[in-house]
């Protein structure tokens, strides 16, 4: 699939901005803060209905504003679907698809696919569990928009049965309250413990071929999901994933054993929200052990692996390269290129032209004080800068 048209409003720096992309590659050149990683940040964020950049929405809406809207013309095997999103300021926001409104943002889920490589993506090897835990989330909803409920789903009850253990210290010894939000969160977490155990193992692969392409002298790397129950982790491993009714009885189990100690702490220490995806470097942990190029490599490798895995599913997603080639050397560049060259579409983001590969060809973007404009073939040919004339 591609983005044949975006249009925002009021959208982080944007009072107004519209594009018409084409298969293939499209470079966004433009010094930094002048807005051209927020033109990309709102194709991916119909994609997975959050930013890649920061948690909230509140960001997203310009200054002196009381809503953004994202509006792009999706082209998936020759159909055309138009998605519009509005993020409100102290409201829920709304969404359409070919103008009709939906009951729900969500039900757009699935009509734009992206896969984002951003500076950012250094956390995913050296940050907090948190930041894996939503690499794999954001991917189950690209390869199965229903995931979104299933996830929505669990930090619903996951809210419900934090709040109950803070005051079960007070409840004298009754926690049969406690009891059936047990069995929720179980059954909850189970399901989305599962659908990330297989989505680990149809990743894994990919990530390891990633790796060894962009860092070919150095040790192997592996993922592996780890669960704080460890019964649940010892389901997972290599071999076939848990069933969900599997994973629910190990999870009643595990918070029945902790339920002293969540209720000390007032915490809930059992569930899909406490796991990792554990990434590994020859026979140790990655996190705190990888070199700084390591671990870019990694990072690179897990976002290539999850392309691969969409597009190997038949659902070829947008690959957007917000401003990351001037992080990465030449030999990490020409094999995010070698990729990058073959998706149906990518969007790439960068502070000067010359930090794009040359394998990437395409249409340029000039984005500078407040205004975006394709460069003419003309301009491209004799290295017309920033500024000058459109097509």
């Amino acid at each position: 699939m591609y983005v044949r048209h975006l249009s925002v409003t009021d959208f982080r720096s944007w009072e107004q901005a519209d594009l018409d992309f084409a298969p293939g590659v499209s470079v966004l050149v433009g010094a930094n803060g002048q807005g051209k990683t927020n033109l990309v940040e709102a194709v991916g964020y119909l994609a997975t209905l959050a930013s890649h950049r920061v948690a909230g929405d509140a960001p997203l809406i310009r200054r002196d504003a009381s809503s953004a809207s994202i509006r792009a013309v999706a082209v998936n095997e020759g159909r055309e679907l138009t998605v519009q999103v509005e993020i409100a300021s102290g409201k829920a926001n709304r969404a359409r698809v070919n103008r009709s409104p939906v009951r729900s943002p969500r039900e757009v889920l699935g009509i734009v696919r992206t896969v984002v490589f951003a500076p950012e993506d250094l956390a995913l090897v050296r940050g907090d569990p948190g930041e894996r835990r939503r690499f794999l989330d954001d991917l189950l909803v690209a390869r199965a928009p229903r995931w979104a409920g299933a996830r929505a789903d669990y930090d619903k009850v996951l809210r419900q049965r934090s709040a109950l253990l803070k005051t079960a210290r007070h409840a004298r010894g009754d926690t049969s309250t406690l009891d059936v939000w047990d069995a929720h969160l179980a059954r909850a977490g189970a399901v989305l413990v599962a659908g990330r155990l297989e989505l680990t193992a149809a990743l894994a692969p990919h990530v390891r071929d990633a790796y060894a392409a962009v860092a070919p002298e150095s040790e192997p790397v592996g993922a592996r999901y780890r669960s704080r129950a460890e019964a649940v982790d010892a389901l997972g491993g290599e071999a076939a994933p848990s069933t969900p009714e599997e994973i629910e009885v190990l999870l009643l189990d595990e918070m029945r054993r902790r339920r002293t100690q969540e209720i000390e702490r007032g915490v809930c220490l059992v569930g899909p929200h406490r796991d990792d995806l554990e990434l590994t470097l020859g026979t140790g942990p990655a996190k705190g052990y990888a070199s700084h190029g390591e671990s870019w490599s990694l990072a690179l490798a897990l976002r290539l692996g999850a392309f691969e895995l969409l597009r190997g599913e038949g659902s070829e997603p947008v690959l957007i390269l917000d401003d990351v080639f001037a992080e990465l050397d030449v030999r990490r560049r020409r094999a995010l290129a070698r990729t990058a060259v073959n998706a149906e579409q990518v969007l790439v983001t960068a502070a000067v032209d010359d930090d794009v590969p040359d394998d990437l060809q395409g249409a340029r973007f000039v984005v500078d004080s407040g205004t975006v404009r394709e460069m003419s073939a003309a301009a491209r040919t004799t290295g017309g800068a920033p500024g000058g004339p459109d097509a």
